[in-house]
């Protein structure tokens, strides 16, 4: 496992659109891998493949119910509210 850069506001990668998961690969496997140990590193709760430079659609998360979770080519079906500020503050 190694932990990653993450990349931040303004950075390009964070705007291009990501492809979808096909298979879960070796390669897929160890990103993941890398996606909570850099997530961990950051103190942070939760992780998307273009914050380490890699246009996929994952997502890995570590909530409060002691579960990590893993999302393959995820899909906002719906949503409501709205946040204002720092993420995770």
């Amino acid at each position: 496992m190694a932990i990653r850069q993450v990349r931040t506001i303004g950075d390009d990668i964070l705007r291009k659109e990501c492809k979808p998961v096909k298979e879960i690969t070796p390669r897929i496997a160890e990103l993941i891998e890398d996606m909570f140990e850099t997530m961990y590193e950051a103190n942070g709760v939760g992780l998307a493949a273009p914050q380490v430079g890699v246009l996929k659609q994952i997502v890995v998360m570590d909530v409060d119910d002691g579960n990590q979770y893993v999302l393959i080519n995820p899909e906002i079906i719906e949503q409501s509210g709205s946040q204002t500020g720092q993420e995770a503050a």
